[in-house]
């Protein structure tokens, strides 16, 4: 049976060099599983492969749209049962790597069907969440399907967006079309988990993004700026800058808040991730950590 290996874990934590490891060591290809990594013109504050670690392993999803193309989770799913349908006619395993949650979720167990939404609904949300911030997602979510907002983590705007948008197109909550039924996919799963102790990788982030900021983040978010409204673009990294730009603070204070909020981004993805009892967890900086991944295929 072909056998896919999910590399997950937190930003910042290592994923991208061990997966190009792994990768390399069974000669196959990578699936992205970041929701922002796909976009071309987000490059640096998204932390994409590197050049030298594309060039020796194929990636997927990465670089493929532009930041206007508005890609669903759904859309993910089926993305990702492509790209590696794709691998599996030349090779016997994949890797798929990435930090987020509700795509590696999608890909592994499937996600259920759901009606489309009111396009015109959808783009007065994002409206008003750009204007009014995530306090007023928040209320008003709170307000119109209390139920889901009680079970929700009330602190990511898309999710409240998307919760938000979809009760008011369709009147009825999410949380009805979600049966948590998996679906059977036709290759062997092995999830492995990356982490470090907070303080490492409290560190690794807070270093991470100064090296952003040196290799050109404020430039690439400025010609980001004239598509802040984008549902793409209300993510860590680009919205801090973004007030920045709009006067509302200064750039250290921009660059700080960078770090804080990737910092409490990383804390949530490590819950996301730890509530999966499939995962089997590496400490990221061990030197045989490609190894023991590489140990847990049957050849």
């Amino acid at each position: 049976m072909k056998q896919l290996i999910v590399i997950q874990g937190p930003t910042a934590v290592g994923k991208t060099a061990i997966a190009v490891d792994v990768a390399k060591r069974l000669q196959t290809d990578i699936v992205s599983a970041d929701s922002r990594q796909c976009y071309k013109e987000m490059s640096i504050g998204t932390a994409k492969p590197t050049i030298t670690e594309q060039q020796g392993v194929k990636h997927y999803f990465v670089d493929d749209f532009s930041v206007t193309d508005a890609l669903t989770v759904a859309d993910y799913e089926q993305l990702a049962l492509g790209y590696l349908s794709s691998i599996f006619e030349g090779h016997d395993t994949a890797v798929v790597c990435g930090g987020t949650g509700l795509y590696i979720k999608a890909l592994c167990e499937g996600i259920d069907p759901m009606p489309a939404v009111n396009d015109a609904v959808d783009k007065e949300v994002n409206g008003r969440y750009v204007k009014e911030g995530i306090t007023w997602l928040q209320e008003a979510l709170g307000k119109e399907d209390p139920a889901y907002y009680e079970q929700m983590e009330i602190t990511n705007p898309a999710r409240l967006i998307r919760a938000l948008v979809f009760i008011r197109s369709t009147g009825e909550s999410i949380a009805a079309y979600r049966t948590n039924t998996k679906k059977e996919r036709p290759f062997k799963i092995i999830k492995v988990g990356l982490e470090l102790t907070r303080p490492q990788l409290y560190d690794r982030i807070n270093q991470r993004v100064d090296i952003m900021m040196a290799n050109g983040l404020e430039a690439e978010a400025r010609g980001l700026y004239p598509f802040r409204h984008l549902k793409n673009l209300q993510t860590v990294g680009y919205v801090e800058l973004f007030d920045y730009f709009d006067g509302k603070c200064t750039l250290d204070y921009a660059v700080d808040k960078i770090k804080q909020n990737s910092r409490n981004y990383a804390k949530r993805q490590l819950t996301w991730f730890k509530r999966d009892p499939e995962t089997i967890w590496f400490k990221a900086d061990n030197i045989d950590v490609v190894e023991s991944i590489l140990e847990l295929i049957k050849f």
